[in-house]
């Protein structure tokens, strides 16, 4: 069970925030507090105990006693809360007269007795309630049952994959080749290989083929499981009984220890040619000990591992990403298993299986669980129990033999995560299935929910967030949507993963979710975060009507459920509300009527809400920390009244639509974060007293005065913190801000993609470029781009993304070789206004992997380059391309021959990438066959057509370098 799920994380520290001086509370107050705290420290210790165990596993005791610790957590907090908001009280206008002033301020100081004394009787009673929960622990004898011992008395799941019949193997030979051409190619053999991927895909059954495989071409060979917690004696004996039966047949009974093991195994080894699988690998410190039996030799032995953390496979050595099977493979396998062949699917069934296999994404282990569910005589041909499975996945609701199998498989991963990272994973279960998650807002709501606590040295809590999501990438519990640099700016969730995770935030009580026509909510238990996701309106308005919701901290509503959104005077103590996307101000302008009374409110998310105004009692929302009002056409200024919320770290505003009022906005000094805001006078002068930000977003509109460049680059001069700068718009004389600024060495983004060039690179990153050694991300204009500028951002130490626009090009060729550098970079971006020739020499951008270029093609053909060799076979690690084609009064026919020649140079390149590509301007079809080849570049081979065209404008696509590869409501413009 998860610990973190209650409020212990965030409760504790606000206990002992209420010891303070400035509280002023009673010595028997405080001494009830102390005591409190001290007790939950103890059940959090505990609970710690109780966190490393699957629920099934768990006695029924210890889950009842968990779950009381769970809800006293949440009380508790909830009232330290409302005594903290009571006492900081709601602060006086500055404009209010002497004797109003005088009014309010006695009326606090009445307000803040009375709260006193009723946090003592509150106290007293949590107190009540602690000692009885203590009692029933020691009643119960609840620290000796953690483990209920019949419940784990169960077959590993995983064990049939060792026993697969090879004829039943689907989608395996083209990795499983792959694999056996590393182990085997005498010019550059591989001794290690690590397969990494998701729960389920097969991993243990691709080694276990390739190692039946290649064994008998070895001396020896063994094939060793691991689990969570392996015993590394009983692994390193079974290694030696497999190596040699005979030799070591009784090595069970030998008591050696670890040290006499490893040295065994490094003397048999050293004169033979091994092959070692070592299977399932979870933590490094397990395969950093078998290691050490496995001494390299001159003999060609070879290694091969499995894992579920890429961090692990990079680590290990010769990392593999095992990719999920194709659509035409999961078809073979899903109809197989219950009709025996693809053909002997009925029609009627031919729709609905697609969208479970869509579903299972690929994952040999789903599909098996799905199809073994419809292979029953009364499913196998009835459309509507194959709508109801369909319907069913990802919701945690479907209960059968082979789900919950399922689920164990996945649940080793979930239980592999720290007690952090499971309780940040479980809140995805907030979102719908195939929902793109924004990374930047769901790191926000973790920290507004109290996720996340503790600062690393030097790191914000956004940071730290971030270290977080991607832990969470490299076990592979969530998918990341990659954009064309190479960022993970979304995620997506497996609908394998959602199942599992609304079934565990089901029985956890988590989080509640009004989705299906299942009445959820019957249940009596408390309602602490709210997701609502459905259409259907009729029993569920009811439901909601009825519903007890004064305890919930935190809801969500998506579009199709808007309307069932409840009264916000319900709410007491609610934390986090998220209403992006919604279009809630089309239906009712009065949604927000009462948001001023939301008083414990952290984040506040109205992006898209389609809302004209907000109320200006949002001031009162003295704990706010996150307020998000992009992509609100009709919301033309926000209220002076946000100038008092001191506590706001994030402020994301639609600079091309939405004003800030005039002055005030230097009063918000906790502010971190600023993205689209309008660039003004008054704003430069309130900018620079925000020594907290770290990120900055800025528009800046035309005919701009040479005072406001003079006081933007006055401000950024005061960031010291700044990490991030943003700068959209027109600002003519860019030549000054290049002169005039010296950015702090902790700069990571500088993007300046607007109308102005630099007439040469700025001379804050020429002067010294090595000291910039935390900018990775850079996106600038230059008048022309020369190669001794190439040679000089090839030098920033921590280059990952560079873009350029180039305003002219004198030379007719741009070479680009080994000797500019740009050894860190991923994702290069080149666009000329006036498009002239490029070539990658040998050595060339050696790490990246989206390349983005346009050419022309008349140009390229008065230049001798009418074969369109662009060196593309010089990029070693290339696996996006985007190209813009410029004719250049070519005509359709040479056109269409540069188009089939740069197809086969990509199709050449080992790598297989994708490309994209836009023809400037179209070709005008003839007939109806031309208009395929026309305007587009199909991918190449083993590529998914759907995902890697992406039909837009090249120059757009250079302009929205920083948005989003699929766009929303919230998506950045």
């Amino acid at each position: 069970m998860n610990l973190v799920t209650g409020a212990m994380g965030s409760l504790l520290p606000k206990l002992g925030e209420l010891l303070k001086e400035e509280y002023k509370l009673q010595k028997g107050v405080k001494k009830d507090v102390a005591s409190l705290s001290n007790e939950m420290r103890s059940m959090h210790a505990a609970l710690h105990k109780v966190a490393g165990v699957p629920l099934e596993q768990l006695d029924e005791q210890v889950r009842l006693w968990a779950s009381d610790v769970k809800d006293l957590s949440y009380h508790m907090e909830d009232v330290v809360d409302r005594f903290l908001v009571r006492v900081e009280g709601f602060e006086v206008a500055p404009d209010s007269d002497g004797l109003k002033l005088l009014v309010n301020k006695m009326a606090t100081l009445f307000t803040k007795g009375k709260t006193r004394r009723r946090i003592a009787d509150a106290i007293k009673d949590i107190k009540e309630q602690m000692q009885d929960v203590t009692a029933r622990r020691d009643r119960y004898r609840v620290d000796g049952l953690v483990v209920n011992v019949a419940a784990t008395r169960t077959l590993d799941p995983r064990l049939s994959a060792l026993y697969n019949k090879v004829t039943d193997l689907v989608g395996i030979d083209e990795p499983r080749d792959e694999l056996i051409k590393r182990l085997t190619d005498e010019k550059t053999p591989t001794d290690v290989v690590s397969i990494a991927g998701f729960g389920g895909l097969g991993k243990t059954t691709l080694a276990k083929t390739v190692y039946d495989s290649l064994k008998s071409q070895f001396h020896c060979a063994a094939f060793v499981s691991l689990s969570q917690n392996p015993v590394i004696t009983r692994v390193l004996k079974k290694m030696l009984h497999q190596l040699d039966q005979q030799k070591y047949a009784h090595i069970n009974e030998a008591s050696w220890d670890e040290t006499q093991l490893i040295d065994e195994l490094r003397m048999f080894l050293s004169n033979k040619r091994y092959l070692i699988v070592i299977d399932d690998i979870w933590k490094m410190e397990s395969w950093q000990i078998i290691k050490c039996a496995l001494n390299e030799n001159r003999f060609a032995s070879r290694i091969i591992t499995t894992t579920r953390d890429f961090d692990i496979a990079t680590k290990v050595g010769g990392s593999f990403k095992l990719d999920a099977l194709t659509l035409e493979s999961s078809q073979v396998l899903f109809y197989g298993r219950i009709f025996g062949s693809k053909g002997n699917c009925p029609e009627q069934l031919a729709k609905v299986s697609l969208r479970i296999l869509k579903k299972c994404g690929g994952v040999p282990l789903a599909i098996i669980t799905m199809a073994s569910l419809l292979d029953q005589p009364s499913k196998r041909v009835n459309p509507r129990e194959w709508h109801e499975v369909c319907e069913s996945i990802g919701s945690g609701l479907v209960n059968s033999p082979d789900v919950e199998n399922m689920r164990k498989i996945l649940a080793l991963s979930y239980y592999n995560l720290p007690c952090h990272l499971r309780t940040c994973l479980l809140y995805l279960s907030i979102y719908p299935e195939d929902h793109d998650i924004h990374r930047d807002d769901l790191i926000w709501k973790w920290i507004t929910e109290g996720f996340i606590q503790h600062k690393i040295k030097d790191s914000s809590l956004f940071d730290v967030g971030h270290s977080y999501f991607s832990e969470l990438v490299n076990k592979g519990m969530i998918q990341p949507c990659i954009d064309f640099k190479g960022n993970a700016t979304r995620c997506r969730l497996h609908d394998m993963v959602l199942e599992l995770i609304c079934s565990l935030s089901s029985q956890e009580n988590f989080v509640t979710i009004l989705d299906r026509d299942e009445d959820i909510m019957s249940s009596q238990r408390k309602i602490r975060r709210l997701s609502l996701q459905s259409k259907r309106e009729d029993h569920q308005t009811s439901s909601l009507a009825s519903m007890g919701i004064s305890q919930v901290r935190s809801i969500t509503i998506f579009e199709p459920a808007k309307n069932l959104m409840p009264t916000l005077s319900r709410f007491d103590v609610l934390r986090v509300l998220d209403l992006s996307g919604c279009h809630v101000g089309e239906s009712n302008q009065n949604t927000l009527r009462d948001v001023g009374n939301l008083v414990h409110l952290r984040y506040l998310g109205l992006a898209g809400a389609d809302i004209c105004e907000l109320p200006t009692e949002i001031g009162r929302l003295r704990f706010l920390q996150v307020l998000d009002v992009r992509n609100n056409p009709d919301l033309e200024e926000l209220p002076w009244t946000i100038y008092g919320l001191r506590r706001l770290i994030c402020l994301h505003v639609d600079g091309y639509r939405t004003r800030l009022p005039a002055g005030g906005l230097g009063n918000l000094t906790s502010l971190e974060v600023l993205r689209r805001v309008p660039a003004s006078l008054t704003i430069m002068k309130e900018l620079r007293n925000l020594e907290s930000l770290r990120e900055l977003k800025i528009k800046f509109e035309h005919n701009v005065s040479s005072e406001l460049e003079e006081a933007f680059v006055d401000c950024l001069s005061k960031l010291h913190k700044i990490q991030s700068v943003v700068i959209r718009g027109c600002f003519p004389s860019i030549d000054l801000l290049g002169e005039g600024w010296v950015p702090p060495r902790h700069l990571r983004t500088f993007d300046l993609f607007m109308l102005g060039k630099f007439s040469k690179i700025p001379a804050w990153i020429e002067r010294e470029p090595s000291i910039l050694w935390n900018l990775s991300e850079l996106i600038i204009g230059l008048k022309e781009v020369q190669p001794e500028d190439l040679r000089v951002l090839g030098s920033l130490p921590a280059l990952r993304i560079l873009a350029l626009h180039s305003a002219q090009q004198a030379q007719r060729l741009l070479a680009i070789g080994a000797d500019a550098g740009f050894h860190c970079l991923v994702a290069f971006s080149l666009y000329c206004e006036s498009p002239r020739q490029i070539m990658f020499q040998q050595g060339a951008l050696p790490v990246a992997e989206a390349v983005l270029f346009n050419f022309g093609v008349q140009k390229a053909i008065e230049d001798g380059n009418g074969g369109y060799f662009f060196g593309l076979g010089n990029l070693p690690s290339i696996r996006r391309l985007y190209v813009g084609i410029d004719r250049d009064g070519a005509t359709v026919a040479e056109v269409k021959e540069a188009v089939t020649k740069l197809q086969r140079a990509v199709g050449a390149h080992p790598n297989h990438p994708s490309i994209a590509a836009d023809i400037r301007p179209p070709i005008q079809p003839v007939d109806e066959d031309e208009v395929k080849t026309s305007n587009e570049v199909t991918p190449s081979k083993g590529q998914d057509e759907e995902k890697t065209w992406e039909p837009k404008k090249f120059q757009e696509r250079f302009q929205n370098f920083r948005a989003k590869t699929t766009s929303d409501s919230n998506s950045e413009i």
